[in-house]
């Protein structure tokens, strides 16, 4: 059964630097597509970053457009989120999520995935 752990997280200044991690261990994400999101206290859980299977094409919410990157390493049934010039308002839970679908880019909602991870907390605080 998919088991994702999440993490990575942490408490840092505006302007810096986090990669998170989401790892499937024993289990191959080779045909999953995978989505990270995030829910601040009193929020709705957003759709950060998503991923096809192959890792060939990927989607943004346009709040962290330009800053953020999802990337997939199906040798090592990981994936990440490499986040850049880090504010404020990027405090939240961060969750990752898997769903099976083979070279599709699914819609980066929460409704769209089945599996969770149980999420790591990311503080952004000067």
């Amino acid at each position: 059964q998919l088991h994702l752990v999440e993490s990575g997280g942490g408490l840092v200044r505006p302007g810096e630097s986090l990669r998170l991690s989401c790892a499937a261990p024993g289990f191959s994400l080779h045909y999953y597509a995978m989505g990270w999101f995030r829910q601040a206290p009193g929020k709705e859980r957003e759709g950060v970053a998503c991923i096809t299977n192959s890792g060939g094409k990927t989607s943004y919410s346009d709040s962290v457009k330009g800053r953020f990157t999802i990337s997939k390493d199906n040798t090592k049934n990981t994936t990440y989120l490499q986040m850049n010039s880090l504010t404020p308002d990027d405090t939240a839970i961060y969750y990752c999520a898997a769903r099976p679908m083979y070279n599709f880019l699914p819609p980066c909602v929460a409704t769209t995935f089945q599996t969770w991870g149980q999420g790591t907390q990311v503080t952004v605080s000067s």
